[in-house]
């Protein structure tokens, strides 16, 4: 069965560190969280980006760049067995980055750009698609017709929370059966959901106390898949700390998603 079937059938996991920060960090990260999944029997994506192009400030860390990215994200693949995504900020980045991971990822501010899900939609890959914070969850139609209509029918929507004010994040689950209407899998991302985007001023903050939490909703509300950013020390991290989970947590939150997801399927 191929991956994406395999995600419309059943639950599965996106997670890994938000950015790259080294070979050794990203490959710590992978073969603990592809033991613990595997373990736990829940298919898991590795994800990690090679450049983070909207963050706050100027000087914070983007990444090591798409050619040193993706070099070791193929070696992630190589080396576990885990399928892998990536964002993808720019149209041209679209057929390079398409022939080395499995599933291509939209960033959310980006959700709109025809040019850059056209491209996308042209790599034949999965296309996960992140819900603007700006955006009612119905007007995601639109970004998946874009897709569908440039020949790829290979979606994923995620829920990452709806701006409520400043530097606050709230999260809508109704968002999620109304996704799900476009017969396309929907993810929850449940750490930047928790985000609070530039509330440190030169960087965003957050409340990861709140992860497993929310996690836990949206599987209730009917979510195929949970993101979450996973770090081996979430407070030296140099993209999105404050609403990563530390890699020591992971095994007890999946444990009880996967319960949730037990008693979702028997009901």
């Amino acid at each position: 069965m191929d991956l994406y079937t395999a995600s419309k059938e059943g639950p599965f996991i996106i997670a890994g560190p938000c950015v790259i920060e080294s070979r050794e960090i990203v490959l710590e990260t992978a073969e603990a969280l592809a033991e613990i999944a595997g373990g736990l029997g829940l298919p898991l994506i590795f994800k990690s980006s090679f450049d983070k192009a909207n963050r706050t400030s100027v000087t914070s860390y983007r990444g090591p760049g798409m050619e040193e990215g993706l070099r070791i994200l193929e070696e992630v693949r190589n080396r576990t067995g885990l399928p892998v995504i990536t964002d993808i900020h720019v149209p041209d980045q679209a057929a390079i980055v398409g022939k080395v991971v499995d599933v291509l990822q939209i960033p959310a501010f980006l959700c709109r750009q025809t040019d850059l899900l056209v491209a996308a939609a042209g790599t034949g890959r999965i296309i996960n698609i992140k819900k603007g914070q700006f955006l009612a969850p119905w007007d995601m139609r639109n970004a998946v017709r874009k897709v569908r209509d440039s020949g790829n029918d290979r979606v994923w929507l995620t829920e990452r929370g709806s701006t409520y004010g400043y530097n606050n994040l709230v999260v809508d689950f109704r968002s999620i059966p109304e996704m799900a209407k476009f017969d396309v899998p929907v993810v929850f991302d449940a750490t930047h959901s928790v985000q609070l985007p530039g509330g440190l001023g030169t960087a965003s903050g957050g409340q990861r106390q709140y992860v497993p939490v929310l996690a836990g909703a949206a599987v209730a509300a009917g979510a195929n898949g949970v993101f979450m950013e996973v770090h081996p020390d979430p407070d030296k991290a140099l993209c999105d700390g404050p609403n990563s989970l530390a890699l020591r947590d992971v095994e007890k939150v999946l444990r009880r998603l996967k319960a949730l997801w037990e008693i979702s399927d028997a009901g």
